[in-house]
């Protein structure tokens, strides 16, 4: 019996499609495998694999999508993962995605709890984290300089982010109301910016 050619589109599909599942989810275990200090040490990984290696998002596409993930409610490293694997298959893809970030530390930290007991006051583990701590700082500030450059940030623009820092750290104010200050005010930016221009055409 003759197949129709929609059917034949859709079964050549199929192992193309479970290829880039499983190339999703081996990215983010990889990443979630060798990823020492949280979500925010995640960023230059995933920033070299999804947008310098693997080329599945621009730059610009990719700190917007940070700036979502970070101002969404959950681990930004899961929330960066569900907009990349959404972007790329939909819910599918962000699950896959999710469970790919997760694994790694899920199996790690329950490893750990089994032993923690015998080992917690091992000089030797002790003094292994205290060398990788600096590392992580370096992994974090290393691709914050280079966002910034993809962000196209001035001297002019610059004043935001320090000002977001002292509002946070000197005046004690919660990073929650830091955000939806930053939001309005690009909403009232945006609009002031496009009444001008409506007014000059």
């Amino acid at each position: 019996m003759k197949l129709r050619k929609s059917e034949l589109e859709t079964l050549n599909s199929k192992p193309e499609t479970y290829k880039i599942y499983w190339q999703i989810f081996f990215t983010f275990f990889r990443i979630g495998s060798f990823t020492f200090g949280g979500g925010y040490a995640m960023i230059p990984l995933i920033q070299e694999e999804v947008v310098k290696n693997k080329k599945w998002i621009g730059e610009h596409e990719f700190i917007d999508m940070l700036a979502m993930a970070q101002s969404a409610p959950g681990v930004m490293a899961i929330n960066t993962a569900i907009f990349i694997g959404y972007k790329m298959r939909g819910l599918k893809g962000s699950l896959i995605a999710a469970l790919g970030t997760a694994l790694p530390s899920f199996i790690i930290i329950l490893l750990i709890a089994m032993v923690f007991t015998t080992f917690r006051e091992n000089p030797t583990v002790e003094r292994i984290f205290k060398g990788i701590r600096p590392a992580v700082v370096a992994l974090i500030a290393a691709p914050l300089y280079k966002m910034s450059k993809s962000a196209g940030m001035t001297w002019k623009t610059v004043i935001i982010p320090i000002a977001a820092v002292l509002l946070i750290w000197l005046a004690g104010i919660s990073p929650i109301w830091v955000v939806l200050a930053a939001v309005l005010g690009g909403i009232s930016f945006g609009t002031i910016q496009a009444k001008n221009l409506t007014k000059t055409d």
